[in-house]
């Protein structure tokens, strides 16, 4: 007989480790963001090193300033929405799916980072810049990329963890 131990769910699975998690990550982005903007300078470029710089601006619309011209309301209601959404799909993602349970945790802390900055501030603070001489990407901030690497990390859960048959 060749009896099978069930798989230990996977960190993010569960509740509270879900919730330190994306409670420790959204103060992390909130200390950053406080810092940024108290020290600073609005819309002046601060090189790191070559191709990054620090750039304080205002973001009022989405990921990009898509939406810029949208009524504030209707970004965080969207926002909301996006949270609810991707805490029933968590819900519904099987326990050993790490990468993608990985993947909602940052989603969501970004979100929440996000709106919390368009709660307290009413326009999200951005403060990232990549650049070369003759091109610049868009500004992002902590919470961004957290959503940028959730989705990348629920991509490759799909592409690369392989799926467990239906009984």
């Amino acid at each position: 007989m060749n009896e099978q131990t069930p798989a230990k769910p996977a960190l993010f699975s569960r509740p509270l480790p879900i919730l330190i998690f994306i409670v420790a990550a959204v103060v992390l982005d909130q200390v950053v963001k406080i810092m940024v903007d108290n020290w600073l300078p609005l819309q002046e470029m601060v090189p790191v090193i070559p191709m990054l710089a620090l750039y304080r601006t205002y973001n009022l619309g989405v990921a990009f300033s898509m939406l810029s011209g949208m009524d504030g309301w209707f970004i965080v209601g969207m926002r909301l929405v996006i949270v609810v959404f991707v805490l029933w799909l968590w819900r519904r993602t099987p326990n050993h799916r790490w990468l993608a349970h990985l993947g909602f945790a940052l989603i969501i802390a970004g979100a929440l980072g996000n709106l919390i900055d368009r709660f307290l501030y009413g326009h999200v603070i951005d403060y990232i810049l990549f650049h070369t001489q003759t091109w610049s990407f868009a500004v992002f901030n902590l919470a961004d990329s957290f959503i940028t690497v959730g989705a990348g990390c629920v991509i490759l859960d799909e592409l690369l963890l392989p799926k467990k048959a239906k009984a």
